[in-house]
């Protein structure tokens, strides 16, 4: 998949596109049992309410029209939900792989990641 360059620019639509190529992967990969409820949490980035409702009803829409999955999403901080702080840990090891050739956290993780795939190639 490419992204048009305009979204480098448009952060929160990236992130909401983003965030659903994930879903559509959880989904599609079959990674975790969606026949129950699955509860995502997101890191809150912002601080305006009517964003964060914005991501969390565009995330509902597409968890039910696309995959029919009933999905819990909350949106906290680090501190509030620990998982968010290993997610930092993850995309930053992935980061330092792309941007400065270090792969040595990289590599502690590369068995787990699923699919790797550049946004901006």
């Amino acid at each position: 998949m490419k992204v048009y360059t305009r979204l480098r620019d448009e952060k929160q639509i990236l992130y909401n596109y983003v965030t659903n190529i994930l879903l559509d992967r959880v989904y599609t990969k079959k990674i975790i049992p969606i026949k129950k409820r699955v509860e995502l949490i997101a890191s809150r980035r912002e601080t305006n309410k009517f964003l964060n409702e914005n991501f969390k009803n565009y995330l509902n829409r597409q968890a039910k029209n696309h995959y029919r999955i009933d999905v819990k999403i909350s949106i906290k901080t680090p501190s509030e939900e620990k998982t968010l702080q290993a997610v930092d840990f993850v995309s930053w090891a992935i980061f330092r792989k792309y941007e400065y050739g270090d792969d040595s956290y990289y590599n502690k993780i590369k068995n787990k990641i699923v699919e790797e795939n550049p946004l901006f190639p």
